[in-house]
C-alpha cells in the first residue's frame, strides 16, 4: 500500500507490558523488527507501579532506538489516573515532548482545575502533543456514570487557548472498542467541536487543523506536510468555498490527491431540479 499511503507502525501492547511475563521485550523485539512509534497503555497494568514502570520503559525504549512515543495514556474516567503527569515529565527532561504523543488522557477531563492548571505549564514546558478522540471517547467513557454524565473528552479547549498542540482522531474503525468508526475526518471534528465547545467565529476560522496540521505535528512529517514550495502533492479537496462552509455542510471529500496523482476523484453532487436561493458564491 506504499503508493498509497503512509503508514507508521506503533508496537502497541494492547493489554499491557506487564499483564503477563515478556510483554516489555516483545516491545523491544518489535522496535528492532522496525516499528516506528514506541506505544503503552499503562492505565491497563494491574497495578499503579506497573504502569509507572512502563511509562519508564516506553521512553527507555524510544531514546535507545530512537523512535516516536504514543501513549494510550489515562483513557479512564478516573481522576487519579495521572500516567500523563509522569510521561511529561520524563519527555521535559530528555527534551523529548515534540516526538511523543499523548493519545486520549481522559481522566485529565476529570481532573480537578488545581491540578490541571499546573499541568497546562508543563506541557506547554515540554511541548508534548495530546490527541483526542471525539467518538470513541464519547461512547467508551462515562459508562459507570449515572447523571450527569461525562463527556469523556479531555481538556481541548483549554490546550489550544494555551498553544499546546492537540488533533482530533479516530483510533477504531468497525471494532469491539467503537463499531461505527468509518474514517472520516470531517465527521470527527463535527462531534469534536460539539464536545470541546469549540466554534465562535475565530475557532471555526482554525478548526480544520485539528485534523490537518496539528495532527502532522503528531506524526512528526510537518516538515514534508503542506501547501508549500518543494514538499509532496498530497492534499483532499473538499466540496465548499470556506472552512465555515466546509464544517457546517460537513461537506465529503471531492478528490484525494498524492505526489500529484490521482487517488479518487468525483463530481460534486447534481441535482435535477436545484434549489435556487439567490445565493451567488
Amino acid at each position: 500500500m506504499k503508493h498509497i499511503v503512509d503508514i507508521q507502525i506503533v508496537a502497541f501492547p494492547q493489554q499491557g507490558m506487564y499483564t503477563y511475563k515478556g510483554g516489555r521485550d516483545l516491545v523491544e523485539e518489535a522496535l528492532k523488527m522496525g516499528a516506528d512509534v514506541v506505544g503503552g497503555i499503562p492505565h491497563y497494568e494491574p497495578a499503579r507501579e506497573f504502569g509507572e514502570q512502563s511509562i519508564h520503559d516506553i521512553v527507555n525504549l524510544a531514546l535507545k532506538y530512537e523512535k516516536l512515543i504514543d501513549v494510550h495514556c489515562d483513557e479512564t474516567d478516573d481522576p487519579h489516573s495521572r500516567f500523563v503527569e509522569l510521561l511529561n515529565a520524563l519527555v521535559l527532561m530528555e527534551d523529548y515532548g515534540t516526538k511523543t504523543t499523548a493519545s486520549h488522557t481522559c481522566s485529565f477531563g476529570s481532573a480537578d482545575n488545581s491540578y490541571a492548571f499546573r499541568m497546562m505549564d508543563l506541557f506547554k514546558k515540554s511541548q508534548m502533543n495530546f490527541i483526542a478522540c471525539p467518538t470513541e471517547n464519547a461512547y467508551l467513557q462515562g459508562r459507570q456514570d449515572t447523571y450527569p454524565k461525562r463527556r469523556g473528552l479531555t481538556r481541548v479547549k483549554e490546550f489550544i487557548e494555551n498553544g499546546i498542540n492537540v488533533a482530533f482522531a479516530q483510533d477504531s474503525i468497525n471494532d469491539p472498542w467503537y463499531p461505527m468508526g468509518n474514517g472520516n475526518m470531517m465527521n470527527i471534528l463535527d462531534n469534536g467541536i460539539h464536545l470541546a465547545q469549540i466554534m465562535s467565529p475565530e475557532d471555526i476560522e482554525t478548526n480544520l487543523d485539528l485534523i490537518t496540521s496539528n495532527g502532522a505535528r503528531c506524526l512528526n512529517i510537518q516538515d514534508t506536510y503542506g501547501l508549500d514550495v518543494g514538499k509532496d502533492a498530497n492534499f483532499i479537496v473538499i466540496d465548499g468555498v470556506s472552512p465555515f462552509d466546509v464544517i457546517r455542510t460537513r461537506a465529503k471529500v471531492l478528490a484525494s490527491i498524492r505526489k500529484g496523482e490521482y487517488l479518487f476523484k468525483q463530481k460534486p453532487t447534481a441535482f435535477d431540479v436545484a434549489l435556487d436561493l439567490g445565493i451567488k458564491y
